[in-house]
């Protein structure tokens, strides 16, 4: 199977594309790499990999032909409460490239579609809330995403097969490291500190997800029966990774075996939902195999070893905020 995977020089596409060589796909990689190509750079050299150094919503069209399935990952792929990008960006990043990556696969005869959103739709809400519990985005990432979720399940045919992952909070170790990620900030935190940063309230809950298991998840839908995926949407997950965001960093301190305490900081969080996972374990089969505490060590393991380090690419927000200011985005 042929692959082209949008965005795939970030933090989870520079780790499925490690597995779906290891596992004997062929990769086509689409990615401007305004965050480096730290995350591929040891697969430049395989036969099966090709990069295409190209934007969503400029590159070739010519590039989705033999493409047997997408996977589009590219994206602001982090909240801007505070509106430092503004709105625009986050439409014709957010929105724009991917209609225009799925708009062209169908044309251009790909298989499979998919779309990593994000569970950040589902806003605030009370109880638990599942694939069609209402949705309540409240920022420019999640309403961004949204749209572009209504727009490409309407593509789905039987000949193109679309299907949106709505990813819990990820975290864990990546070649192309993040930090602004809740459990990676926190054990970030806690490594140059000793002490763990938590969003006021404390109260608020998120589902999070480990980057390998949502490489499994995705590797998981490429490789199931059409009838299974096609036009669905997934929650990506665990019900047993749905946290109180102060009980989570207990669990991460602890993990770590080592002395913290803990700093609140930030205006309330408004985000909390407590999500259900049930549909894409009973559907397809699919569980998770990691936990916050293995991310946790992971990463803080790494850190000590010099194998990541904090720089300044590895906060999304603020560096497409960098770039936007040096006029390298539009």
């Amino acid at each position: 199977m042929r692959i082209l995977i949008t965005g795939g020089a970030g933090y989870i596409g520079s780790v499925l594309i490690g597995q779906l060589l290891d596992n004997g796909y062929e990769i086509v990689c689409l990615d401007r790499l305004l965050f480096g190509d730290g995350g591929i750079k040891r697969y430049l050299s395989s036969g099966n990999f090709k990069l295409v150094a190209e934007d969503t919503r400029t590159f070739s069209p010519e590039l989705l032909r033999n493409i047997d399935a997408v996977v589009d990952l590219a994206a602001i792929s982090q909240p801007d409460p505070s509106g430092i990008l503004g709105k625009e960006i986050f439409y014709r990043m957010n929105y724009e490239g991917a209609l225009r990556v799925a708009t062209l696969s169908k044309k251009y005869g790909v298989e499979r579609y998919i779309f990593a959103s994000t569970c950040s739709v589902y806003g605030f809400q009370e109880g638990i809330i599942s694939e069609n519990s209402p949705l309540n985005p409240l920022e420019e990432y999640a309403k961004t995403k949204l749209m572009a979720e209504d727009s490409l399940k309407s593509l789905c045919s039987d000949k193109f097969h679309v299907t949106i992952l709505r990813l819990a909070t990820v975290y864990g170790l990546s070649e192309k490291m993040r930090f602004d990620l809740v459990v990676n900030g926190m054990t970030l935190s806690l490594y140059k500190t000793g002490i763990i940063r938590v969003m006021r309230p404390g109260t608020q809950v998120r589902p999070v997800v480990h980057v390998k298991d949502v490489v499994r998840a995705i590797k998981t839908v490429l490789e199931a029966e059409k009838e299974k995926i096609s036009g669905e949407t997934f929650n990506v997950g665990s019900d047993e990774q749905n946290y109180q965001i102060r009980n989570l960093a207990e669990l991460i301190g602890k993990s770590i075996n080592k002395e913290f305490s803990i700093e609140w900081y930030g205006e309330p969080d408004t985000r909390s939902y407590r999500v259900s996972f049930k549909k894409i374990k009973t559907q397809l089969g699919f569980k998770t195999l990691y936990t916050p505490e293995d991310g946790a060590r992971e990463i803080y393991r790494a850190l000590e070893n010099g194998q990541i380090a904090d720089t300044p690419e590895t906060n999304v927000i603020q560096w497409w905020k960098i770039l936007k200011d040096r006029g390298m985005i539009s």
